[in-house]
């Protein structure tokens, strides 16, 4: 969608749980920056809560979810589900980092965009975001 506006596409990084590798998480806040967004990194070992209460507090359009530790099953469904309790369903939930395939289709069914996984062109993940928010 188009954006109806000026403003920039603003984008919440988080890092749910203990997990505490960034790198990808950071890089990607670049990336997203670059491409002429507003980004949000929350830090590290953030809870499902403190990820929305941000995205309530910047008028985030996105939350990308990052996580290498395997609770992407409880996170990410759950970030989606209190974005919705806050009337927050316009916002675009993507998430990324070591999901397993048989995962993907279950946290899309939560309501989670896309899954983004090692290796996927940083373009393609930029023009997801570009094509599929909805600008407030």
């Amino acid at each position: 969608m188009s954006k109806s506006n000026d403003r920039k596409i603003k984008v919440v990084v988080a890092k749910p749980g203990l997990d505490g590798h960034d790198r990808g998480a950071k890089l990607l806040a670049r990336i997203f920056a670059e491409a002429g967004m507003e980004v949000i990194y929350t830090g590290l070992r953030q809870t499902p809560e403190m990820v929305v209460q941000t995205a309530i507090q910047e008028d985030a359009d996105v939350v990308g979810i990052s996580s290498l530790s395997g609770v992407h099953n409880y996170f990410f469904p759950k970030v989606v589900q209190l974005l919705k309790e806050n009337g927050l369903d316009d916002v675009l939930v993507v998430g990324g980092g070591i999901i397993p395939a048989e995962d993907i289709p279950k946290l899309k069914e939560a309501g989670v965009a896309e899954i983004f996984g090692p290796g996927t062109p940083t373009q393609k993940i930029v023009d997801f975001i570009k094509q599929n928010v909805r600008k407030k």
